[in-house]
């Protein structure tokens, strides 16, 4: 007798996605294996449950309601059977983060490398972006980003400490422009700014004073989503730019940036490594989260 179960998944998985190749790249099998295994669920129950053009996927009217049927008893019964596998299991398979791009602390210290050496059989799938999206929707398991942006429904386990934002530049732009004295003389010098996609506004640099936030609209003169297209346009001396301090430490050491604007840039939360809140979290991130517990992040 054919499983009922067979299929499901897939099927699952392209209606969150609207993608059979998002789909396979998901369950990590050919895209060939996934129209096959929806074609046999169909056929089994006799009714099309996804249309497919050259240009897009869509559930037919019987694939929304069976996706809203099964969706719900789907996820109790992956939850069910890895519960059961992980009684005897160590912590395996892959574990999915979308990482800002500046979470230098996590992305360059020993955490992750001590992470892999214990926990051999995780397979960390990291993505670095500056993206702001649901990472639930977007498959992935957890997410690291400055604390102060947070969604509240989402459990943060600190992987940082203490950060700070500051202005720099090179010691010989210094030399020929000089440096500002407050924020608000930005206006008279070259910047270099950031931005986190092509259709997004520059960010504007942020400083307090006195106890009040505020923000300075700069008009850079090179605008990138690449920070370490930043720090190389500064330390040649092409302008000021405006990061994290501890992503400009290593060059400040070595005397090839200077900061600028300290007294205006006061330290805030870190950031965080952050995932939804649900009943019961898989192994893989548990072993996460209890490593950065244990490793005295918190």
């Amino acid at each position: 007798m054919v499983d009922d179960f067979e299929g499901i998944s897939v099927f699952l998985a392209i209606a969150e996605a609207r993608s059979f190749r998002v789909a396979s790249e998901r369950l990590g099998v050919t895209r060939s294996a996934v129209s096959q295994a929806l074609q046999r669920l169909e056929d089994r129950i006799g009714v099309a449950l996804v249309q497919r053009t050259t240009r897009s996927v869509r559930l037919t009217e019987a694939g929304e309601l069976f996706y809203e049927s099964v969706r719900s008893s789907a996820a109790q019964v992956s939850a069910a059977v890895q519960t059961v596998r992980e009684i005897e299991a160590h912590p395996s398979g892959r574990l999915r983060i979308a990482v800002s791009s500046v979470a230098e602390s996590f992305l360059s210290g020993r955490l992750l490398a001590g992470f892999i050496e214990a926990f051999p059989k995780v397979r960390l799938d990291l993505t670095i972006t500056d993206e702001e999206f649901d990472i639930v929707e977007a498959g992935f398991d957890a997410g690291v980003r400055l604390g102060e942006v947070l969604e509240q429904d989402m459990i943060a386990v600190p992987v940082s400490t203490e950060q700070r934002q500051c202005a720099a530049a090179s010691p010989g732009y210094i030399e020929r422009h000089g440096s500002p004295g407050h924020p608000r003389d930005l206006s008279m010098h070259v910047c270099i700014g950031w931005r986190p996609g092509p259709d997004t506004a520059p960010y504007r640099w942020e400083f307090t004073e006195n106890g009040r936030d505020f923000d300075v609209s700069v008009d850079p003169a090179v605008t990138t989503n690449d920070m370490g297209m930043m720090i190389r346009l500064a330390r040649a001396g092409a302008g000021i730019t405006f990061g994290m301090m501890e992503t400009f430490q290593p060059y400040i050491e070595r005397g090839e940036l200077v900061p600028l604007l300290e007294a205006y840039c006061p330290p805030f939360a870190g950031f965080y490594l952050y995932y939804p809140t649900r009943h019961r979290q898989p192994l893989k991130l548990r072993a996460l989260v209890d490593y950065i517990r244990k490793s005295g992040k918190t």
